[in-house]
């Protein structure tokens, strides 16, 4: 190799933007000792995307959302939401296709934008993950309370609330992700199949219920809502100095960004891929499928809670879809929905630990955590990964009062939907001879919506949201710069191709990666 090969070599093993090929990606999921296995289809990965996407916000949010921000046209505010998260879908399923390893947005950053960037997006996917376990773990112990009168999730240790509810539902849900990933489809199949039968089971009773006189006025007149002030009020209120109004266009809008994390999780779909046969074709078809079903049950929710009764009667603090059969007397409703939340928010734990252990597995895999970290054991499952996973979510939905931390889950989550969507257009410019099993229509123009629809999203979070997650990014640019840069499988890769010895031409035996 010449002097200036091996200084440009030199360059590149240095570089925070060095990138991992898709051929190199791909190659990597044949290691034995870190190998997963293939078993799921089309209809597992469906089932997941319902599975996490469908939790108990159906029950709740829908109902609060109509109440205080949009009236009846909240069924307009699902079908602008999903749009917008169809659009995201979209490109996720392009990169799943090109790229079938698990990590989901953590590895289409590494072959697109490099590794630091790969490295941000999974930090980033970490705090996600782990905050959304934890949080929706613990509303899985609050509704162990309503179903089985008497139960208290929560007890008194030490001085401190204790939440064994939560970590009871984490260890089982864990056992079975260690045991094997086509288990926990079937599990998944079986408590989605349970909720999705009280979803329709709401609506088919509340129909009979319906008076289109509830449906006016469709868009009740805009009204000046309750503002927050300082660094609780959204960037997007505190940048334009009104954005409060409730009803009208604008709390149609705007209760289009409320109801839009409603469809957040269909992209722990694509951290599947490497675990699924044919993913070219069965991940697209999982991620739309999925997003398709949950976005009819949504919209259909909606327009039998509306039409049952007025949408003022929705409008406090703790109005759900019971609040409504309530009014018509229908009091064995609450029971049955509870069940359904219950139901709903066991699969979504399960699908968001599964979705958290993957993307540690793609980082460990590529050094920049612990590389003992990514071996996978008799049942082809990350199980190290998988049990340190699990304890830190436990510990979290335990002992921590995570609350505000939610919006936290929102904002990690579109900021991955934002470089998965300008990542499309990157490897579209740079890969155009890779083989896609699903494309995107109307390059760049979809990738472009899908990223301005995110950030208009992000807008309408808090400034104190905004500064947590700057906080967090900013621990993770250390910890790169301490650890994971000299760690990295791929620099170390490119170091070893630096010092190959040459032959007669000058030229290294071998490129490698």
């Amino acid at each position: 190799m010449s002097i200036e090969g091996r200084e440009e070599t030199t360059r590149r093993q240095n570089s925070i933007f060095r990138r991992k090929s898709v051929e190199q990606s791909i190659a990597d999921t044949d290691e034995p000792d870190s190998k997963l296995r293939r078993d799921l289809t089309a209809w597992d990965l469906t089932v997941f995307g319902v599975a996490v996407v469908i939790g108990a916000g159906i029950f709740t949010l829908t109902a609060r959302t109509a109440g205080n921000v949009a009236g009846p046209s909240v069924s307009v505010s699902f079908v602008i939401a999903a749009i917008a998260c169809a659009l995201a879908a979209l490109c996720y399923a392009e990169f799943a296709s090109t790229v079938p390893v698990a990590g989901s947005a953590y590895t289409f950053s590494y072959a697109t934008f490099g590794e630091f960037a790969a490295w941000i997006i999974g930090w980033d996917l970490i705090l996600e993950f782990a905050l959304a376990a934890s949080v929706v773990a613990k509303g899985w112990s609050l509704y162990l309370g309503e179903v089985f009168t008497g139960i208290e999730g929560t007890v008194e240790i030490g001085g401190r609330d204790f939440d064994w509810g939560a970590v009871l539902i984490i260890a089982v849900l864990i056992t079975i992700l260690v045991t094997g990933t086509k288990l926990s489809s079937r599990v998944s199949a079986v408590i989605t199949a349970i909720k999705i039968a009280v979803v329709l089971l709401v609506i088919v009773v509340g129909i009979k219920y319906i008076d289109t006189a509830n449906y006016s006025p469709f868009m009740p007149e805009s009204v000046p809502g309750e503002g927050k002030e300082g660094i609780h009020q959204t960037v997007f209120s505190w940048m334009t100095g009104a954005g409060n109004s409730t009803f009208g266009w604008y709390g149609m809008l705007a209760a289009a960004s409320l109801v839009f994390f409603a469809f957040i999780g269909f992209d722990i779909v694509a951290t599947t891929a490497e675990e699924t046969k044919n993913p070219q074709h069965a991940v697209p078809r999982g991620i739309l499928a999925s997003l398709a079903i949950v976005t009819v049950l949504y919209v259909a929710v909606t327009l039998v809670l509306t039409g049952m009764v007025p949408y003022t009667d929705l409008s406090g603090p703790d109005a759900t879809l019971a609040t409504a059969f309530a009014i018509h007397d229908v009091e064995w409703a609450k029971d049955v929905i509870s069940i359904g939340a219950l139901a709903g928010l066991t699969t979504v734990v399960m699908v968001l630990l599964l979705g958290q252990t993957r993307v540690l597995f793609a980082m460990s895999r590529d050094g920049l955590i612990p590389h003992a970290l990514s071996h996978t054991g008799k049942h082809g499952t990350p199980a190290r990964i998988t049990l340190l996973v699990g304890g830190v979510c436990a510990v979290l939905a335990a002992f921590v009062g995570i609350g505000a931390l939610e919006e936290m889950v929102n904002i990690g989550t579109l900021f991955a939907f934002v470089l998965v969507s300008i990542g499309v257009i990157v490897l579209r410019r740079n890969r155009p001879d890779l083989e896609r099993g699903f494309r995107v229509p109307f390059v760049p123009l979809v990738p472009i919506l899908a990223v301005l629809a995110c950030f208009w999203l992000m807008l309408n979070l808090s400034i104190l949201t905004w500064g947590r997650f700057l906080l967090w990014m900013a621990i993770g640019v250390v910890v790169y710069f301490v650890y994971s840069r000299r760690h990295s499988v791929l620099g170390k890769r490119q170091a070893a191709y630096a010092h190959l010895p040459t032959d007669p031409t000058g030229h290294a035996g071998s490129e490698g990666d």
